[in-house]
């Protein structure tokens, strides 16, 4: 999977609006494992969150201030408690994570002549000349790491960044918390008992992520409202997610689930911990993001788990789901796509699903794992720290 190079007595120093829960957090903590592993140290200024306890314990050192305000008096007093930081800390490279850090990170870094690399997590929404330039910094790194070839592509076309600057590193699956063989039949029923489905024998399809419009939560109520009756009555949707302050669009699906009669069919359930598990407790995982994701996770670590996955065919979700080997893929915001790709899943059958289920895993394991985005992260370092020499 790749050996570490040597951060010995190196800092370094991530900035990221917080650490919640998403793809940008739990990079966060994978690179933050890897650095201290190599014997630097991992530095993050954040606003914090319910990762504070786990980055702590892989060795992580937080400073607290608020990155994730686009205030712009914000982000200047932020560029001068980042300076202090490095000045302070003899920190040797930035990393930033998100825009509204980002400009605080980019004016502290150049003005301590210190290295700045930023990662591009996601196709930025906005066209206009303000919103492209607001976007702008994130392409402003020495390296910008991209988490997907379509965004190293995105990242090309929109900035004009000269693609000797751009680092294609897919995000990684963590493939020993991610394994089958890995989690008791007791964490898998644990969760089933959450979701009240405990001893429930219909078929599970499953829909993890933030829950917000594009997430495609509503997409898949449709679809699964449009499979027959008869079709429905064996299955069960669940849409597990953090509504993160939308608490209208929560209100708003479940007014759908009960005006389309689907209340003991579809299931909306919190943020959930033993993501492994809940995996395990699902037969079908589906992604249908409605805007193109810049990797999927969902998808990666679904796979992983050994469950077929659809997906929506665009972004990083081309990457993470072969066609007809590991998955589907589906127009994006067609419901009827989607209703039709299920009934096709549902028709393949256990033993040929549990098939694309192990196919799935193996693509994670050639191309996704946590240890090749580690290893590849800190080789960027590696490479800006010795230019600098």
């Amino acid at each position: 999977m790749g050996e570490l190079p040597d951060l010995k007595n190196r800092v370094i120093l991530q900035v990221a609006p917080e650490l919640s829960a998403g793809g940008v957090e739990r990079t966060v903590l994978e690179v933050t494992e890897a650095i201290v592993e190599a014997g630097g140290r991992a530095l993050l200024a954040s606003r914090g969150g319910r990762l504070e306890a786990e980055f702590e314990r892989l060795g992580g050192e937080l400073f607290r201030m608020d990155v994730k305000s686009r205030n712009p008096l914000t982000i200047r007093i932020n560029e001068g408690k980042l300076r202090q930081i490095i000045r302070e800390e003899k920190v040797d490279l930035v990393h930033a994570r998100s825009r509204a850090p980002a400009w605080s990170a980019y004016a502290a870094a150049k003005a301590e002549s210190v290295p700045f690399v930023t990662t591009y997590h996601g196709a930025y929404s906005g066209t206009s000349g303000l919103k492209r330039a607001y976007n702008s910094v994130m392409a402003k790194g020495d390296i910008v790491i991209a988490n997907s070839n379509w965004i190293a592509d995105h990242i090309c076309q929109v900035h004009q960044t000269p693609a000797d600057r751009i680092v294609t590193i897919p995000r990684g699956v963590d493939l020993a918390e991610f394994d089958p063989k890995a989690v008791a039949p007791a964490r898998v029923d644990a969760i089933r008992q959450s979701w009240g489905l405990l001893g429930d024998k219909r078929l599970t399809l499953f829909l993890p992520g933030r829950l917000t419009e594009w997430k495609g939560q509503g997409l898949a109520i449709d679809a699964f409202a449009a499979l027959a009756p008869d079709e429905r009555a064996g299955m069960v949707l669940v849409l597990a997610g953090d509504p993160q302050g939308r608490d209208h669009y929560v209100d708003a699906l479940q007014n759908k689930i009960a005006g389309l009669d689907l209340e003991r069919s579809v299931i909306i359930v919190p943020h959930i911990g033993d993501m492994a598990a809940a995996y395990l407790a699902s037969d079908i995982v589906l992604a249908p993001s409605t805007r193109p994701e810049a990797f999927g996770r969902v998808a990666a670590e679904a796979a992983a788990m050994e469950r077929p996955v659809i997906v929506s065919d665009h972004g990083g979700g081309r990457e993470t789901v072969i066609e007809y080997e590991t998955g589907a893929r589906v127009q994006p915001g067609d419901a009827r796509a989607l209703s039709g790709a299920l009934r096709a899943m549902i028709g393949l059958g256990p033993t040929v699903r549990a098939s694309m289920g192990a196919a799935g895993r193996a693509h994670v394991l050639r191309h996704f794992s946590k240890r090749g985005l580690q290893t590849a992260t800190l080789n960027v370092y590696k490479r800006l720290l010795e230019k600098g020499n």
